[in-house]
């Protein structure tokens, strides 16, 4: 039976606790330095080997499996290797305590990874998966030209990822892909946007224009046709293979100068073949309308034609081919038509709305009393944005800036009425002087017919 008086003291209690934790804290530190003695004296890969061996022995076959992702794998670079690094650094959480950093001359972001030995755990359609980045260094040697052998340290990095093997199947045939296409695009969002001028085929410049969608000057729903259908094009790989057809797409652009056909061309993130002014690039006028000589292009039109829709689009995808012109009446309609430019691109003169966009832009303003002012004129008279945004700069006070606009609008306005009275001055002139050739002609035939009449009748 149970009794108070068998219990232990409170004293005797705290020192069998005391001696136990004092056992374990010098089982543990014993440990410990037992676990790093072997790591300085095994290499990984033997201490790897020696316990999967061990674990074999005692019948321990674990349920994980792990992937091993080399950097090189035989070729200069691992696509899945850099694909998995791409990725990872959208997942790295506040517990990753140690990270890379660096940055290239050229790069528009830092690229972080994370460092040999981080784990990273990930969750894929209720699949837990652990990445972990290893790096091992071995000797290598080389020898030189006169013979004598060096060795250098060489870094081997792989990434490790592990998973329940029941999942295998499911992590080879969904997961990876996943991962290859998201990193994919991590890349095009990254990339810099290059300038290639044509025959210099080792040169190129980054090209960081500052104008977007967001900045052009365009009529609205003419610019969200343009975005929807550059959208509509991108994500649609699989349609045009499914159909046969290249992936291309074809945008011409024309319009008056001065109608931002250039800074629309910096706004298409992509990789983008232009043909600027194509109307006086080449020989590509219309055939029809007389004086055409391929021989004196060296560019020709069926080399060009060729180009865009025969044999050689399909070399490519993912192709954008943008021309500009300012007189599309001059163009070849073999070149116009569906297939090679397949939209076709209105750059007009500055409208209301593309004044509103101008004046956020310049003067940071969305309303003003001088707007109405503004707008109606611009509906009255031919104006590029260019010349729009000229005057907008002239002062840094947007009051100022709109009525410089506005002075402007008028004379150009003035101007117009002033052509239009000269043109019509002309016109009479020119009717006038017709009339008086045409009763000059009318006279001079009544009197020659009156001299023949009379010879007429002196002869009978």
């Amino acid at each position: 039976m149970f009794s108070v008086s068998n219990m232990p003291s409170t004293t005797s209690v705290l020192s069998t606790y005391t001696t136990f934790a004092a056992s374990a804290m010098l089982v543990k530190t014993v440990l410990n330095e037992v676990q790093n003695l072997t790591n300085q004296l095994i290499p990984q890969q033997l201490r790897e080997k020696i316990l999967a061996k061990l674990g074999g022995l005692m019948g321990n076959s674990s349920s994980q499996m792990t992937l091993v992702i080399d950097e090189n794998n035989g070729l200069p670079i691992n696509e899945m290797f850099e694909a998995s690094e791409i990725y990872l650094r959208t997942k790295i959480s506040p517990s990753v305590l140690r990270l890379k950093v660096s940055k290239a001359p050229r790069d528009k972001t830092f690229s972080i990874t994370i460092n040999k030995g981080e784990k990273i755990i990930d969750t894929f359609e209720d699949i837990e998966v652990i990445w972990q980045m290893i790096c091992t260094e071995t000797q290598k040697t080389t020898s030189d030209y006169d013979g004598y052998l060096n060795s250098e340290k060489v870094e081997r990095r792989s990434i490790e990822l592990s998973f329940h093997k029941k999942y295998k199947e499911k992590v080879l045939s969904t997961y990876l892909p996943c991962v290859l296409e998201m990193s994919k695009t991590i890349k095009e969002e990254d990339k810099v946007l290059k300038l290639q001028p044509l025959g210099c085929y080792h040169e190129n410049v980054n090209l960081d224009h500052p104008s977007t969608f967001d900045t052009l000057a365009m009529d609205p729903t003419l610019k969200k046709e343009l975005m929807d259908d550059l959208d509509r094009f991108v994500k649609r790989r699989k349609f045009y293979k499914r159909v046969g057809k290249a992936w291309k797409r074809g945008y011409l652009l024309y319009g008056p100068p001065g109608t931002e056909l250039r800074r629309l061309l910096s706004t298409v993130n992509q990789s983008i073949l232009v043909i600027k002014d194509i109307d006086c690039s080449s020989d590509f006028q219309n055939r029809e309308a007389g004086g055409y000589d391929q021989r004196d292009s060296q560019l020709t039109l069926s080399g060009l034609l060729n180009f865009i829709d025969g044999l050689w689009s399909c070399c490519g995808d993912e192709r954008i081919i943008v021309f500009t012109t300012n007189h599309k009446d001059r163009l070849d309609p073999a070149l116009l038509r569906p297939g090679r430019m397949d939209m076709h691109i209105h750059m007009s003169y500055c409208t209301p709305s593309g004044f509103k966009i101008l004046a956020c832009n310049y003067l940071g303003l969305t309303d003003h009393s001088l707007f109405t002012e503004i707008e109606k004129l611009i509906t009255e008279v031919e104006v590029t944005p260019a010349e729009v945004a000229e005057e907008l700069m002239k002062s840094e006070e947007a009051g100022v800036a709109l009525k410089g606009l506005v002075k402007y609008l008028h004379m150009k306005k003035t101007e117009h009425v002033e052509a239009n009275t000269e043109g019509e001055k002309e016109v009479r002139a020119e009717d006038k002087e017709s009339e008086e050739v045409k009763v000059e002609a009318e006279t001079k035939g009544r009197k020659t017919n009156k001299r023949k009449a009379r010879r007429g009748r002196s002869r009978r």
